[in-house]
Order: C-alpha cells, then structure tokens, then sequence
C-alpha cells in the first residue's frame, strides 16, 4: 500500500508531467512548517533553473491544475515557489480505511524476501546473565520480530560462549574441591554420571571463585588453561563435565532469556565451530592470505581509502591458541554450510567495532562468505550509572540481568498499589512483570542503538513521558473505553465504522496512524527500533490530546460515538502490533 507522500506526490508529478516538465519535480515532503501546512513541495524551485522561469510561476501553473482535487484542502504557491498543500478529510478518510481493511494495515513485504541469520546472545555458560547482556539481548529480539514482520526468514542464534578458558577454569576448581570424582581418575574407561555432581547454584559459585584463584595462583591458571586444551582435543572426562554445565548453563539461560520474551532458534555456541578451525587455518596458509608475525598468524585486512590504520586480524597466537576471530570464521563457515543466508546481523558492544571489521573482511577476503552475502554489525553502547560510567553493584561488581528485572518490577508493583490500593497483591505482581518489562525495553529502544543511556528506574517507570508505562496506559486506556461500551450491551465496534474527521484532532490522530506503514518500513531499513518507540510516543500523545478533547462515550449522535471508537479501535491495533515489534505485550488493565 502506498504512503500518503506517495499518493500525493503521484499526483503533483503527474501535474508537472502535463505542464511538460519533468515528473521528478513532483516530490512532496512532509512540512517543516506545520503551523503552515502539512505537506510541501518544492520542485518548482529546481525546475526554475532548467527552464529559465520565476519559481513562483511555475508553482502557481502547478496549484492552478491541481486547485479542483478531492485530495486537497489547500494547495497554494507561496514565494519565492514552494507548493503548500494540506489533505483533505475525505482524502484522509479514505486512506484510512483503505488501511484498515488492508493486510497488516497495509504493510508490504519485502521482495525478494531474504534470509537472515541474527547473532544476538553472547552469553557465556557457567555464569549467569548480567546487565551486558540486556542491550543484544532486547535489539536482537526486536530486530528478529521485524524482519519477520516483513516476510523474511529470520534465523536467531544464540551462540554461547561455552569453549573458552572459563570451562578449564570450572574444571580444575572441581578437581581441587572433589578430587575422587571418576572424571578425575587415570585410566577410566567406564561411563560418566548422567547427573551432573553439581547444580546450578554451586556452578554459579565455582566459576567466581575458580577466576578469582587464577589471578592469584599462576600454578592454577595454567593447570586450567591445560583442562581448556585438553577439553577442546576431545578429552572424554573433560567433555562430559563440559555436557553437565551446558544443560544445567542452557536450561537457566533459556528461563532468564525467556523472562525478557526473547527466544532463540539456535542454541549454537563456540564449540560448533571449533571442527572448522583446523582446515580453515591450513585453507589460510595454504592460500598464503594469512601470513606469519612475531610467531602468530596473522591476515592483513587493510584496504586503500579506510580512514584510520587497522591492525591485521590475528588468527593464531604464537603459543598456538585460536582467538574470538578464529572461532567467529569458523562459525561463519558453518552457517554458510548449513543455511546460505542472504544476510547477517551481529549485535554487540560497540567496543568490538574493531572485532567485526577485521573478521568480516577476512572473511570476504578469503571467500568464507561470497560477496552477495551481506555482514551487518550493529555496536549499542553500555546503560550507565547516574555517574555516567558503566553500571556496577555498590561493590563494583557486574548487576545481574534478573537484578534488573525485580528492581523494575517492585518499583512498577509499588506504583499501582499507591495509586490503586483496591488491587491484589497478586493482580499487581502480575501487572507489574508485564509493565516493568515494557519499562526496560521501551527505555533501552527509545535510544538509537550506538548511544548511551543512564539507567534510572524512576524514570523508566513514570507513567508520564515517553516511557513504556505511559505507552501501555494510553493502550490499556482505549481498551477500558471501549469495554464500557460494551458493558453498556452495545455491539462489536467494527473499524467499518470509521467516518470522515470532523474536528482538527481527528484528522490529526487519523494523520498519526497513517504514517504507520512508512516508519515501520523506515525501522526495519535502517535496523532503528527507536524509529518505532518515537511513532508509539507520538500516536500515544495524539490520542490522549483526542480523548481529553472528544468526549467518546457520552456522544448523543450514535454514528459519529461509532465513528470515534473505530478511530480509537484502529489506534489500539496500530500500537499494539508496534509494540509487538519491541518485544512488549500490553495488560488488559493497569
């Protein structure tokens, strides 16, 4: 379905068009004057200079074949030769409820439809989820629901860390405190324990304290970095414990990722590509791409016209160790091997920005990804304290994500319960999981991805402002007026019943929602879920502006009260399909 622009500019070229000029000077752009008009047009101004003529002349040809169009209110030439039109109400009447009657209000898929593979966990096993892994966790998710939303197959991978020295260091903490385990005794051929002989919580405690010895006792760490080695050559004992914290890690990773409502499609991790690393360090050398450096393996990744020196992509270190780069490009020949996808996105800090550049371009150098594949990385920046440095406990250690989330919560629960002390404590918890969660993710997706922000509970969760909480109450707001109308014994509001706006705040919500279909194409073009945040923030205010100023329900002419409550019925379905994009479900009452 075609945006309001791109219907009216059809019509300004086509006017150009019978002038003989060239339709390219028919483009309209929203005003940046709206308390001049809506829409404007400028193409007078640059025809002016082709054909020798005052651009005020050549607007007034174009305003005079166009003044007897339905679909303006106005349309005027204004020195020194802009066109400045507004729409007219049928015009915007009938856009509207070609929208609504359309597929996804009119929302068009891509085509061809890609597939894409989006790279957005990162979480290490054996450690649990901190406030570093919010931001991928909750872009990701509403990148992947985007995608989607548009017809493309969309592939999340989690893709763990789970083969790194953390596991060697798990290991040799183990021996240390449980030395008689069958894992540990030379010479055992017999089966390992399906049980794991620790839980979860003592996982939690032995990787702390296993990280905290190695920075003290180098006898330790290197006996870890041994258990690492002899892991990843496929020692039976080692791989067996590595199982035990895969499930125990896996199992609690999927509960704190599916509190956040984000799930992936692929539990892959570093291990999966570590069967690739051999042959694609011999394909390197063999190649002569990568090259020997002070005794590592190195490819140079620098290119004529890059503006700032890039160090090469170190491949192998001189002790024989693969890096993240290594174990990425293995990863990368994996998933060509097993899906061929169009596209990938990658999201981490943007402290890795290095990382990607020089991954990405070994990969393209040396062929892992054909050249008609495209490599996306989108670098976020880190949630800061009120001190504008990254936040840390009072101890200054890292917050853990579930932290995060229970502050949120108990200070939406707090909220309700001051505000509407008749509610249960338990409606209100309920609430509050659904409201905090949309006060997490609102305030992380509001903000372009690469900025910073200061994580301030007070503010996320205020139920005034651009804020999730304020979102979800303009929502659970329509759904309240519109229950009572039903209580009233009233019929289904049908969005049929949509009329041609009569007052200034009617066309201006119906002018909201219509630009509904365009920002969401611009969201998912750009990778900017903030585009999104910033449309939910704008309806939301014109539709309070509506309620404050129409009064709905005690409206005596039943055909306009049915126009008012499909208008704010389509309202309601255009900002919850918007916020699903975010990740963000909405009560039914606050």
């Amino acid at each position: 379905m075609k945006t309001i622009i791109e219907l009216i500019s059809d019509e300004l070229k086509s006017a150009f068009v019978k002038l003989s000029y060239d339709e390219k000077y028919g483009k309209v752009n929203i005003s940046n004057r709206p308390d001049l008009c809506e829409y404007q047009c400028n193409g007078a101004m640059a025809a002016a200079k082709v054909f020798k003529k005052k651009p005020i002349d050549i607007a007034n040809e174009v305003v005079e074949l166009l003044k007897e169009s339905d679909s303006f209110d106005k349309i005027e030439a204004v020195m020194p030769g802009f066109i400045n039109i507004n729409i007219s109400n049928s015009f915007i009447e009938k856009y509207i409820k070609d929208m609504s009657n359309a597929p996804k209000y009119g929302i068009e898929f891509d085509s061809p439809a890609k597939k894409i593979i989006i790279d957005y966990g990162g979480a290490n096993v054996a450690k649990p989820l901190h406030i570093g892994h919010l931001r991928s966790a909750i872009i990701g998710e509403s990148l992947k629901r985007m995608g989607r939303f548009f017809g493309n197959e969309m592939i999340a991978d989690v893709h763990l860390g789970d083969w790194g020295l953390q596991i060697g260091l798990i290991i040799e903490e183990l021996r240390e405190r449980k030395p008689d385990l069958v894992y540990f005794k030379e010479n055992y051929d017999g089966e390992f324990p399906k049980e794991a002989p620790f839980t979860l919580n003592d996982l939690e405690e032995l990787y702390p304290a296993a990280s905290k010895k190695s920075k003290v006792d180098e006898g330790f760490r290197q006996r870890a970095q041994e258990a690492t080695l002899e892991l990843q050559n496929g020692y039976k004992p080692y791989r067996a414990i590595w199982r035990h914290i895969m499930n125990l890690s896996i199992e609690d990773l999927k509960k704190n990722y599916g509190s956040l409502l984000v799930d992936f499609d692929l539990w892959k991790g570093e291990s999966d590509a570590d069967p690739y690393i051999p042959d694609l360090i011999k394909d390197l050398e063999d190649r002569k791409i990568a090259r020997v450096s002070e005794g590592a393996l190195v490819v140079d990744i620098a290119m004529e016209g890059d503006k700032k020196e890039l160090p090469p992509c170190i491949i192998r270190k001189s002790d024989g160790a693969a890096l993240y780069a290594t174990s990425d490009l293995g990863t990368l020949i994996e998933r060509e091997k097993l899906y061929s996808p169009d596209e990938y996105i990658y999201i981490a800090d943007k402290r890795q920005e290095l990382h990607y550049t020089q991954f990405f371009r070994v990969a393209k150098i040396a062929g892992i990804v054909p050249d008609n594949h495209v490599l996306k990385y989108i670098g976020f920046g880190t949630i800061n304290g009120k001190d504008g440095k990254p936040l840390k406990t009072r101890d200054g250690g890292v917050v853990r994500l579930e932290t995060v989330i229970k502050d949120i919560e108990d200070a939406v629960f707090a909220k309700i319960k001051e505000t509407r002390d008749e509610v249960s404590d338990e409606e209100a918890r309920n609430t509050a999981k659904i409201v905090g969660l949309a006060a997490i993710k609102y305030a992380d997706l509001s903000n372009q991805a690469a900025k910073d922000y200061i994580f301030d509970i007070d503010r996320f969760t205020s139920f005034e402002g651009n804020t999730g909480p304020y979102i979800l109450y303009t929502i659970v707001r329509i759904k309240s007026i519109l229950e009572k109308y039903y209580e009233s014994g009233n019929e289904k509001v049908s969005l049929n019943d949509l009329t041609i706006p009569k007052e200034d705040i009617h066309k201006k919500l119906y002018m909201e929602l219509a630009g509904y279909n365009e920002i969401m194409r611009a969201a998912w073009t750009e990778l900017a879920p903030h585009k999104i945040c910033q449309f939910i923030y704008s309806v939301s205010n014109t539709f309070n502006s509506f309620y404050h100023e129409i009064k709905i329900l005690s409206e005596s002419d039943e055909k306009k009260k049915k126009g008012y409550l499909a208008t704010i019925l389509l309202t309601k379905k255009i900002l919850e399909s918007a916020i699903n994009l975010l990740g963000i479900e909405a009560p039914d009452k606050m």
